[in-house]
């Protein structure tokens, strides 16, 4: 489209149509088939796009009823979108509590929360992922003689803090950082594992 198209002319751009009941099923049509998204995120969505455009219709907007209808259509689920977000923000080493914080923020109710935020052993993986790609305790530099982790206080409270920004647990971030060694962090998350 050229750049002329939007403008009047004086050169100015002129402001987009208000919308209307059938362009809000559209706009959401429209943004549950390019992402994966829970209706809590759909409905901001929506609602910032009818207060940027405005809205031109008798009664007001029903911005819950065209979440519903994707709901209902099966287009937004989030039981499945808390999943698969909350699986990908562990994969990438943030613990339960930053999951939980993101999924709050993107609508998702309480209980779909906690199935998503993993168990122990799931969640010590993930301290092992942040920690490794981070270069936190036995990963990072201030290996001692024999491969043993040996760090300065200033620096294990800079790494302890670090995981627990995170997400992770003061305890998860303490047992990590403090690990002797690579193998010592291993033995760690495998613990969770037989229990």
């Amino acid at each position: 489209m050229d750049e002329r198209d939007n403008q009047g002319r004086s050169g100015k751009r002129r402001a987009p149509k208000p919308l209307d009941s059938r362009q809000i099923d559209e706009l959401a049509l429209s943004y549950v088939a390019r992402f994966a998204t829970s209706a809590g995120r759909l409905s901001a969505y929506l609602t910032r796009k009818i207060r940027e455009r405005g809205w031109d219709g008798e009664a007001p907007p029903d911005v819950a009823a065209a979440v519903a209808r994707m709901v209902d259509l099966g287009y937004v689920d989030d039981a499945g979108f808390a999943l698969a977000r909350g699986a990908s923000l562990m994969r990438r080493g943030y613990g339960a509590r930053r999951i939980a914080e993101t999924l709050a923020r993107d609508g998702i109710e309480a209980p779909l929360i906690a199935q998503a935020g993993g168990n122990e052993h799931e969640n010590r993986i993930a301290a092992l992922a942040f920690a490794r790609r981070r270069r936190l305790g036995p990963f990072g530099r201030g290996s001692g003689e024999g491969g043993e982790c040996v760090l300065d206080p200033a620096l294990r409270a800079r790494q302890v803090a670090a995981m627990m920004r995170a997400g992770h647990s003061h305890g998860t971030a303490r047992a990590l950082v403090d690990a002797a060694d690579v193998a010592a962090a291993q033995e760690w998350v495998d613990e969770a594992d037989d229990s």
